[in-house]
């Protein structure tokens, strides 16, 4: 009987612990599929969008959304962040005597990682979301499923052009971004000290052509990325005006995580390049 007692004790016991763990292995399981299922389908998205890199839809409005309606807030954007680091960096390296690497410093953190990387996430944010929100309610009101009855194929008419914009217009502004960036840390540098000629000819001596290379090149790796993430979002929306909302925070949030996540693997390759 005792012996019974137990059974039935330890059945209940693995019964408590049995159910949860199960349930978490459920949820990991269903996370895994999910983000392979989303990694197989922007990764589909992509190549169909590279197939009509050479006869998209019309290219220009989308060119000038992602370069020209963005250059004001990217550039702002770029210089504030030139002149913090500046105003950072300039006054501690004049009490120590360094002055003379304060330009260097300046435009080669440009060049590499701030130009870039901010100029991409201001595209993210402003034109991203716009593509993700834009897409997304032509999905919702049934006008993509139009296009594909007119024998027009989405694609080609709404993603490879937004695509060519992205990849060509960002470097466009990194390139921009790395001078503002700079002449905007050496505003900051002057007021601590720091004479013109001496910033000016650090930039020269330490900053090279293949920093501005490899720091305009990631710009066309983000621009893809951008594109394609909010591309899908957009494509992929349901559940009316609130499934747009959602579409659009999430283009952004992914936009912005897989930014950084890619500059750090391009950084990583290169590393031995770039030093």
């Amino acid at each position: 009987m005792a012996r019974a007692d137990d059974l039935t004790i330890m059945r209940k016991i693995i019964r408590y612990f049995y159910r949860p763990a199960l349930r978490t292995f459920d949820t990991a399981d269903n996370v895994v599929v999910r983000t392979l299922g989303y990694i197989g389908e922007v990764s589909i998205l992509f190549w169909q969008a590279l197939r009509y890199v050479l006869s998209p839809g019309d290219a220009f409005p989308a060119m000038a959304n992602v370069g020209m309606n963005s250059m004001p807030i990217s550039l702002i954007t770029i210089a504030f962040s030139g002149m913090v680091l500046s105003l950072y960096t300039a006054s501690q390296m004049a009490k120590l005597g360094l002055g003379t690497y304060v330009g260097g410093l300046v435009g080669i953190t440009m060049a590499r990682e701030l130009a870039p990387v901010l100029a991409a996430v201001v595209v993210a944010a402003r034109v991203g979301s716009s593509i993700a929100a834009e897409l997304g309610t032509m999905k919702v009101t049934e006008q993509i499923d139009a296009l594909r009855s007119l024998a027009t194929n989405p694609v080609q008419y709404l993603v490879a052009p937004r695509f060519i914009a992205c990849v060509t217009m960002l470097p466009v502004l990194a390139l921009f971004g790395i001078v503002v960036g700079t002449l905007g840390g050496f505003i900051v540098a002057q007021t601590e000290g720091i004479g013109r000629q001496e910033y000016f000819d650090s930039v020269l001596q330490y900053v090279s052509v293949s920093d501005v290379v490899i720091g305009v090149l990631k710009t066309t790796v983000f621009g893809a990325i951008i594109a394609i993430v909010s591309c899908h979002q957009g494509l992929t929306t349901s559940g009316g005006a609130s499934g747009v909302g959602r579409a659009t925070t999430r283009s952004v949030v992914l936009c912005i995580v897989l930014i950084y996540a890619a500059d750090f693997a391009i950084v990583r390759l290169l590393v031995g390049t770039i030093q």
